[in-house]
């Protein structure tokens, strides 16, 4: 289904109502800018956490690492919250979309009908499929409950074995290393991050975590789990190997929460399927955030964007796009992660067949690699590199052809390249 097939979104009426699933970033962004877009319709905002909405980055970091309050990451003071006049439902669950009578049904058979529907309801994480993974003390990281229940072992824990070198799995490893906790990351991969970052920067995270302290099993297969009675884990590996920790957490990716909307009969593929108006393949639902499949020029087909930024950026076009506005979602996809003192960020989509430039040194604190088709900048990743990765973005975004002699030489300031 290409974008010309998708349905059409149009306005609404100044006293429709509009429903929300999803209390997220995504969510609380959709309607928020509902809102600020001066619609004075009926929005319920239907959250499956008892939360307000909030974004989930400090969640992995500040969060679990108690220096901040849960409150902290809320998207809103209580107040502005408060005059966004929503039916708000915290810990509330649909059961079913109606779509011919336009309506949701509540798991308690409440039903709610809609004049828009705006599904927001984001992923969950990925269970581990191991023997005893149902019955071990196994944590992951989604939610608020989920941060502080993992903070509250981390603080009484002194071992900790993460399943799992991704970005979740790096970044709660840091947390606790720094909370003092022995720490081993088992990754089945052959190099961290495999699937999103190139060899140079997984070689740059193994580095950080070892020097640091955590032991870094790269090529690892977990055969099995368990847990005894007073709560200690032990982990088979496949090659013989058995490791024992305090709490074990698993960081093995995210499965998208769109059983409702294949169930509905909405088109899906590993998320719901949209346009870059949001809109779904019916004309009155749109997706946006983690659950959203939609087309991005950027990356020449359609990709689905786990990311701060497009859980915002999406949520706020989508309601753009529910009140008829002209919607065009495809935004450069930016990604980015704090481990230690290491900040690191993504612009764009790197590919295996760019010629890759190198700012800096290997190793080095701080650097840039640059992914070239031809002379023109496609992506970007730097270390430590906030501010000259402005200018890269830049260069991404007008695509004019750029001397990759520049780009690698770092006496040239970026803005003069």
């Amino acid at each position: 289904m290409d974008t010309m097939e998708m349905g059409v979104a149009a306005g609404v009426r100044p006293d429709a109502t509009i429903v929300i699933v999803g209390a997220g970033q995504a969510g609380g962004w959709a309607a928020q800018t509902l809102r600020s877009e001066g619609f004075g319709g009926r929005i319920v905002l239907l959250g499956d956490e008892a939360h307000l909405p909030h974004e989930r980055p400090p969640l992995s970091k500040s969060v679990l690492a108690g220096e901040a309050a849960p409150a902290s990451t809320w998207l809103f003071k209580e107040a502005a919250f408060a005059a966004l006049d929503l039916d708000w439902r915290p810990a509330t669950r649909v059961s079913r979309i109606d779509r011919e009578a336009r309506r949701v049904e509540l798991i308690d058979g409440e039903p709610l009908a809609y004049d828009k529907l705006i599904l927001c309801s984001g992923g969950r994480a990925r269970a581990l499929a191991v023997p005893g993974a149902e019955t071990a003390r196994i944590h992951t990281l989604r939610t608020i409950d989920d941060a502080q229940r993992l903070g509250s072992v981390l603080d009484h824990a002194r071992s900790l074995v993460v399943i799992g070198g991704g970005w979740i799995g790096l970044e709660v490893a840091a947390t606790a290393r720094k909370k003092g906790l022995d720490v081993v990351v088992l990754e089945s991969q052959s190099r961290l991050c495999e699937r999103s970052v190139p060899a140079q920067v997984s070689e740059h995270l193994l580095a950080l975590h070892r020097t640091h302290g955590t032991r870094v099993v790269l090529d690892a297969k977990v055969k099995a789990l368990s847990t005894d009675y007073e709560g200690r884990s032990t982990i088979e590996l496949g090659d013989g190997e058995t490791l024992q920790a305090d709490a074990i957490f698993v960081g093995v990716g995210l499965v998208p929460n769109d059983e409702l909307a294949r169930n509905a009969g909405l088109e899906c593929d590993g998320g719901v399927i949209v346009d870059t108006r949001c809109v779904s393949s019916d004309p009155d639902i749109l997706a946006a955030g983690d659950v959203a499949v939609t087309p991005n020029h950027w990356a020449g087909r359609r990709l689905r964007l786990e990311s701060w930024q497009n859980a915002q950026e999406q949520g706020m076009a989508a309601a753009r796009s529910a009140l008829g506005q002209q919607v065009d979602h495809q935004p450069l996809p930016w990604f980015w992660s704090d481990q230690y003192d290491m900040n690191l960020q993504i612009y764009g989509m790197p590919s295996a067949t760019d010629r890759v430039v190198m700012r800096g040194e290997p190793g080095a604190s701080s650097f840039l690699l640059f992914y070239l088709d031809g002379e023109v900048v496609k992506a970007a990743i730097g270390v430590n590199a906030a501010r000259d990765l402005r200018f890269a973005r830049r260069l991404i975004e007008q695509r004019k052809p750029v001397e990759a002699t520049r780009l690698a030489d770092a006496s040239v300031p970026m803005a003069k390249v």
